[in-house]
Order: structure tokens, then sequence, then C-alpha cells
């Protein structure tokens, strides 16, 4: 059995910003993360509005947080917690590789890609549809591409995709974007980037091996050769079920991410918050550690 003082699972930003915070308050900290350091940041192309830097990468951000938290002393590890246990004051926490007793745990395994059930979704998927537009852009340059959502996500892969693409079509099923009013004005002046309001892709159409159109529900066929949906996502908190509460599979949390359970708390964008955003998801790690270091303390653990 592995002891350590403060578990986190989960080595997304939020992740990595709650174990740098632990470490430097003087506790052993174990971050376990079946991908690794990054989380969504390694899907970012480029971010802008993170406060001090300027214009800069997910993944160069992500290195910078990593190799933060390991000049404090954190241990980063490529390994899945399968389940959580609370017994007396402890946490026992079984992984792929091992056990693990903690004084506290953070949850920070983020929310994945939610689809949107059009037929032929399923049968395209890395067939042309994609769910990651650094990923896969680069397949498609030169070529026309269809992009599913109406958020932040949605349109910020929009821009990055119509550097690569000839033709980006930006659908949504509402008549009105919820994407910040900047992005929206930054699509109206790329002349590559169109869209079409208030339809649903119904059926997304191929000829077996590659994607060919879509079907909106209007009946309308739009040709294209890659499909990229942003349709908000799905948390990932099957590993708490039944251990707190939640909201709709979020986690439900106070202002200092105490979920329902002493000594668990939630981070980032597997919690029940109304903005998900990379700063967000850094203060909510700042605070769950500073959460778990009063619980420490004020239990003599």
């Amino acid at each position: 059995m592995r002891e350590v003082d403060i578990l986190v699972i989960g080595a997304g930003p939020g992740g990595m910003s709650a174990a740098q915070y632990a470490a430097r308050a003087g506790y052993s900290t174990l971050v376990l993360d079946p991908m690794g350091p990054g989380g969504q940041l390694l899907y970012i192309d480029e971010i802008e509005n993170y406060p001090g830097l300027g214009k800069t990468s997910g993944y160069v951000l992500s290195e910078a947080m990593e190799n933060q938290c390991k000049e404090f002393g954190v241990e980063i590890e490529y390994d899945e917690a399968t389940k959580i246990e609370k017994k007396e004051n402890r946490f026992l926490v079984t992984s792929s590789y091992s056990e693990i007793e903690a004084k506290a745990v953070i949850l920070a395994t983020g929310a994945s890609h939610r689809h949107i059930g059009a037929k032929g979704e399923e049968e395209y998927s890395g067939k042309g549809v994609s769910y990651c537009a650094t990923c896969d852009g680069p397949f498609f340059r030169g070529q026309k591409v269809v992009v599913v959502g109406g958020g932040d996500t949605a349109l910020t892969d929009a821009i990055y995709l119509s550097k690569l693409c000839k033709d980006v079509v930006v659908i949504h099923r509402r008549e009105a974007f919820r994407a910040q009013k900047a992005l929206q004005e930054k699509i109206k002046d790329i002349p590559n980037i169109s869209t079409v309001m208030g339809r649903n892709v119904v059926e997304i159409k191929g000829n077996g091996t590659k994607v060919e159109s879509v079907i909106l529900d209007d009946g309308k066929e739009i040709e294209t050769n890659g499909v990229f949906v942003f349709v908000g996502t799905v948390p990932n908190s099957k590993i708490v079920e039944g251990l707190v509460e939640t909201d709709n599979g979020f986690v439900l949390t106070d202002e200092k991410m105490n979920t329902t359970l002493s000594g668990l708390y939630a981070v980032g964008d597997v919690r029940n918050t109304s903005f998900r955003q990379v700063v967000t998801a850094t203060g909510d790690g700042a605070k769950a550690a500073h959460s778990a270091d009063e619980y420490i303390q004020e239990n003599n653990l």
C-alpha cells in the first residue's frame, strides 16, 4: 500500500494547479492520469486569454505547468484511478497498477466530448468525424469541413481550421451563438467561414471509408470532407458515483471545492461550474489544495 498526503486524479490544468499548490505547502503529492500531463490543454492550438502569457499553445502551457509541478516535488504517473473508498479518516484508491492511501483526494478528471447522435456519426468516427481540430485538422488541408456547435470551442476551432481548410461551415442548432462576442466578431472577418443557424445535423453520409456530406433537419445536404463536433461535454465522474452528489453527472461543490464527502474535492470541468476555461480550472485547483490543507490540519491527519 502506497501512502501519500494528497492524491490528485487527473493531470489537466486544474489537477496540475492543485498538485503544485499542495506540494508547495509541504505535502507529498501524487497525480494519476492514464494519458499523462495536459488534459484538454493538449487539444488547444492557440490560447490568447491566459493572464500574463499573451498568445501561446496548449502544449507549451501544459509543459510549463508540468515542469512547475516537478520543481515542487510532485510525482506524476501514467495510471488510472478505478475506485475510491473512504475508511475512517483515510481514502483508499485503487488504480490500474497499485493501491494508494491518501489523507485527501482532489478529483480533476475533466469531461469528454459529447456526441450529436446523428445517423452515421459512430460509423464515420475517425473516418472524417472528429472531436479535435488540432489533432485532425491537418488531414483536411485544402478541403471543405463542417463544424457543429456554437460555443467557445466550436468557434475557436473553426478559426483554427480556417487556416488549413478551403471552406469551413459552422452549423449551430440555435439562432444565436453562445460563444464570447469577441469570437463571434472574429469569424465574421474570416472569408472562408460561413454559418448555418437554427439547424441540426441529423445524418452524416459517406462511401463507407470517408465522409462525403451531412444532412440537416430541413433536408438540405451539404457536401463536406470532414465533420468536427463541438457540442459540449460529458463529465468523467463515474469513479465517484454513489460517493458524492452530482447534477447530470457534474460533481456538486461549494466555493471551496468541497464535495459532499469531506476530504474529497472536485475541480475543473468535472464539477458543476457555469464557466469552463483553463484559467477557471487552475483557480479551482488552487482553492482545492488550500481546502485540503485546512482539512488535514483541522483533523490532525
